[in-house]
Parts: C-alpha cells; structure tokens; sequence
C-alpha cells in the first residue's frame, strides 16, 4: 500500500487544501482577535517573503532581456504594441462589464437602506491623494529620482523604466557589458531557486490570508450581496473563457493548454488576491514556453500595472450595481462617460493601495452615485478582489504569448513540447 505525502501533491492542491481549511478555520474563529492576528501574521511573512524577491528578479530579468534585444526602435515598437493591447483588452473588459450590468440589472434586487456599510477611510485616503494625478504626473512618476527608493518602496514603473535604460546601455557598449549580464543572470538563476523555496510556504499564507478574511468578515457578510457576487464570477469567466480565448485562437495559442500551465498561479493569485505573488512563477514559465526573455520580462512586469483586465470588470459593474441600487438611470452617454472616465483612471491608479476600489470611488461621481454607496459593498471588496485578480494573471499570461507571438519571439517548437510535456518537465 502506497502512503502519500503531503509534499507530493501539486501545488495547486496544496494551496486549494490551504484555502479550504482557511475558511474553515476562518468561519471557527469569527471575530477572535487573537486568531485573526496570527491568521494575519502567517499572510503577511507569505506577502513580505515575495516581495523580497519581486524586484531582484524584475530588475535582473528585464535588464538583461533589453540588453539582448539591443535596438531601440525594436523596443519602442515592443512597447507600443504592448501598451495598445492592454488598452484595447481592458477597454473591452469594461465593455463586457457595462453590458452585463444592464442585462442582469444586480442592484434592482437590493435594498440598499438595509445593507450593512463598512469604513472606506483607507481608501478615501487613498483616492484623494490620486485624484489629483494627471497625465504628466503620472508620466513624471514613471521616471526615477532615485532608483533605490523606488526600489525600497516597490513602485514597479520607476524600476522597469530604469531598468530599459540600463539594460540598453550595457547594448550599447557591447562586449565589455558581458561581466555584467552574466552577474544579472546568475541573479536571476538564483531569485528563480529562491522563488520555488519560498512557494514551499504558499498554502500556509494562503492559509493565513484566506481565514484572516473569513475570521474578519465572516461568510454572512457574501449573503446580501451574492448576486452581485455571482454575476461578478460569471462575467469574469465569460471574459476569461471567451475573449482571451478568442485572442488565443487569433494568434494560434493553444488557450486550454496554456491555462493547465499557469493554473498554479491562477489558484495562488485568487487565494491571496494579490497578482505580485505570481509574477516570478510567470516570468519563469513564460520563458520555459518559449517566449523570449526580453518580452516576457517587459511585458508581465507592465501587465501587473496596466493590464488588469479582472479590475476593470469589476468597476464598470460594481457602478452600474450602486447606479441601479440607488435607482439611478443612466442614460447610454452616462454609461459612454463613466466608460472613458474608467479607461483613464484604472491606468492613472496604478500602484495605489486598493486600486480597484479608489478607481471605483473616484469615477461613480461622475454618473451622480454617491460616494456613501461604496460603504455597502466594501465589505465583499476582498472576496471579488480574489476573482479579478486570478483574471489579471489569465490576461497577462495570454499577452506575453501574444506580445511574443507578434515579434516571432516565440519558439513554437518549445512552446508545444513544454505544453505537451508540462508535467513531466515540472517534475
């Protein structure tokens, strides 16, 4: 008779039995101050240890796959396609958004006198520093004073734009760059070993995430709200299964396939509701399916700011619900407003605490919902963050095989054999 180890299971398994015996967990220990604070800690030594090692990889990975890209009108355009994708991808997301929400009608069937409100005060905070940016701000926020602080403070932008600087100008003098690129890599090599140590702890802080959120909210908070909810799920899947499926099939990609690769990550990221924990495992993979390490290093690092297709979704929505809530109806130009005010914002927000929220509280005013409104559903904010966020690592797997594809910067020969023999390979 065989015995089975636990270290034996995939860790998608041991992550979904971590999120599992969270809620459990979370549901036995409602409101104990105590539990939810170790809960907490077991999450947070999880969150702290990935971005330990966020930023060494980013750094060393993009440096090195500018460095081999070398030319700047090939990168320009590399960014450029980049950019215009994840535009239109999100763009369509908040269109399937508003259509869903005027079809389902989720906040017809709520009582909003009766919905219990929770503190925004966080993210009103939040929004009003942001409220402020504009066009140039947010460009001059892209450029580093200092590389080390925004290092030290993860600000993702700063980092990626230095690091397309440096990583041309070790092209530009050739071979006397070499010592450097191979130091950059061994880096690399070894944030990718750390990484698969440091994944050994996952189902543990997905463990501590996911009950420190039932511990606080309790499951009774979903109830009043579980249309909405549902409808959320059902328009994410419906974007996730349909329109990346079809941009898959435009470009030749084997979607089902690809989603077996990165299934991992999608369980990691739903369980934590944070896309910076995959971003290692997606730089890796992406390479290992034959994208080039140049693209893969721009592109996934650019996504986890401006391709959050599961965010935008969900406030296209998540207006219409308050809109309609309150009922309040909003003409086609309303909706066609709140659509352009919602492709500015959700870029111009990126990298705010709780950025799908603030962009919610700072677009509703403009079809006349109050921003009071926002009290009601901000107590399920977190259990529709943990969907939309799994949606935005679907897209940006999707758009760096895109991006590579489009280049002839993917091996389609590697890219066959590492699906086909996936596990193999992961063993």
């Amino acid at each position: 008779m065989k015995h089975y180890r636990f270290s034996r299971l995939s860790l998608g398994w041991q992550i979904f039995i971590g999120l599992l015996a969270g809620i459990v967990v979370g549901m036995i220990f409602y409101q104990n101050h105590t539990a939810i604070t170790v809960l907490q800690s077991l999450g947070t030594i999880f969150l702290r240890m990935i971005q330990m090692i966020v930023m060494p990889i980013v750094i060393s990975c993009l440096t090195v796959g500018i460095a081999n890209i070398g030319d700047i009108k090939k990168l320009g355009r590399i960014g450029g396609k980049t950019l215009i994708y994840f535009e239109v991808l999100t763009t369509i997301a908040i269109i399937l958004g508003l259509i869903v929400g005027n079809l389902a009608h989720p906040g017809s069937f709520i009582d909003v006198h009766k919905l219990q409100s929770t503190s925004i005060a966080s993210y009103m905070a939040s929004a009003k520093t942001a409220s402020h940016t504009g066009f140039w701000d947010i460009l001059l926020a892209i450029i580093p004073t200092n590389i080390f602080k925004s290092i030290a403070d993860g600000d993702m932008m700063p980092v990626i734009f230095f690091s397309v600087f440096f990583g041309l100008g070790l092209a530009a003098i050739g071979e006397q760059a070499k010592p450097v690129i191979d130091v950059l890599n061994t880096v690399a090599e070894v944030m990718f070993k750390v990484t698969s140590w440091v994944m050994k702890y996952a189902p543990i802080g997905v463990f501590g995430l996911i009950g420190m959120t039932i511990a606080q909210m309790g499951v009774s908070a979903l109830l009043p709200l579980g249309y909405f909810i549902l409808i959320a799920y059902l328009t994410m899947i419906i974007f996730c299964v349909v329109i990346l499926g079809i941009v898959a099939k435009i470009f030749h990609l084997h979607y089902w396939k690809t989603m077996k690769v990165v299934a991992d990550e999608i369980i990691l990221a739903f369980s934590t509701a944070s896309s910076e924990v995959t971003l290692p495992r997606l730089i890796d993979k992406t390479q290992k399916m034959g994208v080039d390490q140049g693209i893969t290093s721009f592109v996934i690092p650019t996504g986890y700011t401006f391709n959050l297709d599961g965010s935008a979704i969900y406030q296209s929505l998540a207006a219409l619900f308050l809109a309609q809530a309150y009922g309040l109806h909003l003409s086609w130009a309303h909706q066609f407003t709140l659509l352009l005010v919602l492709m500015v914002t959700s870029k111009g927000m990126a990298g705010v605490p709780g950025a799908s929220f603030v962009v919610l509280l700072a677009s509703v005013s403009t079809i006349g919902v109050p921003v009071a409104g926002l009290t009601f559903i901000a107590g399920i904010d977190r259990f529709v963050d943990m969907g939309r966020t799994a949606v935005n690592v679907v897209g940006n797997s999707i758009a760096t095989l895109v991006i590579g594809e489009s280049e002839h910067a993917l091996d389609r020969e590697q890219y066959e054999h590492y699906l086909a023999h996936y596990h193999e390979a992961k063993g």
